[in-house]
């Protein structure tokens, strides 16, 4: 396909939908929620991505070591980071699983040292043992790329702590999920897939008020199937969660804009994180904080 072909998915408006019997989707109209993870939501919010890794897309063994990775951290939120999501396996297509044991050996330290400081800490993991030691060490919020599905005893921790989660849609597994990768209609499946997820959740004892939802763009997504979400985000907004977003540097914006390396994506990023924003995202998973924080006072500013 050629960089701006995505073609292959129907653009035309569709009926919003809303999450009805079973976890499907009717077209009822929702309130946005104004409250989440103890952030108001007057305005965007952005959350920074930290991964102490060795093998993410773009920022693989950047941050890997602890100290690095600190100073990394207060950086941005000095820059204006509302919440730091700090990671120890990677998940980006095709990644080999990371033991819970060295996940936590990795992020265990940064996450001590800037709750410490006072800052708001997303622990990025799908192992309810990673979840708990992060919980423990000052974490306080849960953002799993498996929506609680993973690990059996996700969910009934979440429950227990009584922490904020956010639930990302994904087919499969960061090893397989390309393959799950086809749709009917990408938005549709999306929103009844994340209202599945909402009611499994809460039967599971989560309170409702503490979930915002993901629609995972690049996770088990092609581009058209990326592109579609964000012009139709809209429609997840019936699901009555805070939509937290993540296009930075993804595939989709090096496929449209050309540009195969995903540190050099910065303009498309914040092209398509300005969009999202448009169209109801109320948090934004960056990797370039500053730069996000300035864009998003400006198109503020703009649109007063």
């Amino acid at each position: 396909m050629n960089p701006t072909d995505l073609t292959g998915l129907d653009p035309s408006p569709q009926p919003s939908p809303s999450r009805g019997e079973g976890g499907s989707v009717d077209p009822v109209p929702a309130s946005p929620p104004t409250f989440w993870a103890g952030l108001t939501l007057d305005r965007p919010r952005v959350m920074g991505v930290l991964n102490v890794t060795p093998d993410s897309f773009s920022d693989g063994n950047v941050h890997l070591d602890p100290d690095t990775a600190i100073q990394a951290g207060l950086a941005m939120a000095r820059a204006g980071a509302d919440i730091l999501d700090v990671g120890g396996e990677s998940t980006r297509p095709g990644a080999a699983p990371t033991s819970p044991a060295e996940e936590q050996a990795r992020v265990l330290p940064v996450i001590r040292a800037l709750a410490a400081a006072g800052i708001r800490i997303s622990i990025d993991t799908r192992n309810a043992a990673t979840m708990e030691a992060a919980l423990d060490a000052g974490a306080a919020i849960v953002n799993d790329v498996t929506a609680l599905t993973h690990d059996p005893a996700a969910a009934p921790l979440v429950a227990a702590r009584g922490c904020p989660v956010v639930l990302m849609h994904m087919r499969g597994d960061p090893a397989t999920m390309n393959a799950h990768a086809v749709y009917t209609d990408v938005v549709r499946e999306v929103a009844n897939e994340l209202a599945s997820c909402i009611a499994a959740a809460e039967r599971a004892g989560i309170a409702r008020d503490a979930i915002a939802i993901d629609p995972g763009i690049g996770f088990a997504k092609l581009a058209p199937h990326s592109v579609e979400l964000l012009r139709r985000l809209p429609e997840l907004e019936t699901l009555g969660r805070p939509i937290l977003v993540g296009v930075s540097r993804k595939s989709f914006i090096g496929r449209i804009g050309g540009e195969p390396d995903p540190k050099r994506r910065l303009p498309g990023s914040l092209a398509a994180a300005l969009f999202a924003v448009r169209q109801g995202a109320a948090i934004l998973r960056v990797h370039d904080v500053a730069e996000t924080v300035q864009a998003l006072r400006i198109w503020q500013a703009l649109s007063a």
